[in-house]
């Protein structure tokens, strides 16, 4: 009797999927450091405005002021006629694409976020770069993945690593970017390790990008030696002022929207924009350290500390500013302004520990560092990718012990008051202002 055998083979994955998940990566990484570049240079330019100008004194911050109000209104005015759902960080946006809850309308995201981002940020904005080059990568995404007969589940995927890679973009940080999806988006994003394998090809292919526009070596690159152990319980302190910090952090970012929201509707949706660049350009030309992403001033005060007195005010101004200017809708993220902001503040913390104990070499790097990542874990309550991305962007592996212990202590710290992902949270607004009436309604 002939015996029947079953095949077992498991059919060969299409390599059509993995082919667009490279697509996505390259296009993502060159599109991402392409603006990321293009910031850089006008955020120079903006600084020595003065010059071409050649004003001083009232005339000049008169000048400043007008200059940076318009760019900011120029760039909400984008965001609120032609996409509503561009203001702000992309984050929320692909996650509830993920899940059925939102739309992304590539055709309109991906240039309103380059031009409303550019705009916003040459305009001394305290925002980040990430935001755009997330929800671009996204939006890439989108439009390549929907002229394929892809299963949703597999275009989400798709979706989610596009906006990974434009986090690799904006940082070159890949393995952070890979773990983001992980650990940020653990509750959207349709995880199989078809799927994941696209967001590893796609965060690669954007590193590789990247790296021959922008080049190779970490945006903030520092050196730092391991601390001595008996040092270490200085980052359980640490952690613990960090994890505070994020809670009220995430709940001033929530008021100020709700403040935003009530002035525009009673006022002029402008009103906060123009008021903010007011400040924020006069702050371009007398401390440049309080306005713009802050990339540039995380490792210049990490290698040159200001006087402590100087570092509380920067502290303070960047804290509302960040407040402030997300507020507005305009089209940046938060990832930028949270590492600036926990710099300032851990570099204070060792100003003031140097008067009272004895430092080891290299410990403001450290102690910077590790409130860096600590700050992340407290307000996106992804402690991994807070450790993997600092690492990735200074370049810093010797500190993996304090990064981690404040890093987790942060997060327990915030966990014990309360507080809740900052990214979970503005979805949440976002969907209930639709239901509301008082939000975009993606057509």
């Amino acid at each position: 009797m002939k015996i029947k055998t079953i095949n077992t083979t498991l059919p060969r994955p299409g390599l059509t999927f993995y082919a667009i998940a490279i697509v996505i990566g390259f296009l993502t990484g060159a599109l991402g450091a392409s603006f990321h570049q293009l910031v850089e240079y006008s955020t120079l330019w903006s600084q020595h405005l003065p010059k071409v100008l050649g004003l001083k004194g009232l005339p000049l911050y008169i000048a400043m002021a007008v200059f940076s109000a318009a760019l900011i209104c120029f760039g909400v005015a984008l965001v609120r006629v032609f996409a509503p759902e561009a203001g702000g960080s992309g984050v929320q946006e692909i996650e509830g694409a993920m899940v059925g809850k939102r739309l992304i309308r590539w055709k309109r995201i991906i240039p309103i976020k380059f031009i409303g981002g550019f705009t916003v940020l040459t305009g001394g904005l305290i925002g980040g770069r990430e935001g755009p080059t997330i929800h671009m990568g996204a939006s890439i995404a989108k439009g390549i993945s929907d002229r394929f007969s892809f299963t949703l589940a597999e275009k989400r995927s798709l979706w989610g690593a596009g906006g990974a890679a434009g986090l690799a973009s904006a940082f070159n940080a890949p393995l952070a970017s890979i773990i983001f999806v992980l650990e940020e988006a653990r509750n959207d994003f349709p995880y199989t390790m078809r799927n994941y394998a696209a967001v590893v090809l796609a965060c690669g292919c954007s590193a590789i990008a990247t790296g021959l526009i922008s080049g190779v070596r970490p945006f903030m690159a520092m050196s730092a030696t391991a601390m001595p152990l008996e040092f270490l319980p200085v980052f359980v302190v640490l952690g613990v002022l960090f994890g505070v910090l994020g809670v009220a952090f995430n709940f001033g970012l929530m008021r100020a929207l709700e403040w935003a929201q009530k002035i525009g509707l009673r006022f002029s949706p402008y009103l906060v924009p123009a008021l903010l660049g007011c400040v924020l350009g006069p702050l371009l030309v007398s401390l440049p350290e309080a306005a713009g992403g802050g990339e540039r001033f995380v490792v210049a005060v990490v290698k040159n500390p200001l006087p402590i007195a100087l570092l509380g005010l920067v502290a303070l101004l960047r804290f509302f500013g960040t407040m402030a200017s997300y507020s507005t809708g305009a089209p940046s993220g938060i990832f930028a302004p949270i590492l600036s902001l926990a710099t300032t503040v851990a570099v204070l913390f060792a100003g003031v520990l140097e008067w009272f104990v004895d430092m080891p070499t290299d410990a403001t790097v450290a102690i910077a560092v590790a409130g860096m990542a600590a700050l992340f874990a407290s307000t996106v309550r992804a402690p991994l990718v807070g450790m993997v991305l600092v690492a990735e962007l200074t370049g810093t592996y010797a500190l993996a012990l304090p990064v981690l212990i404040a890093s987790i202590t942060s997060s327990l710290v915030a966990e014990l008051l309360g507080g809740r992902p900052i990214y979970e949270v503005l979805l949440e607004r976002t969907i209930n202002l639709n239901i509301a009436g008082l939000n975009d309604k993606p057509k």
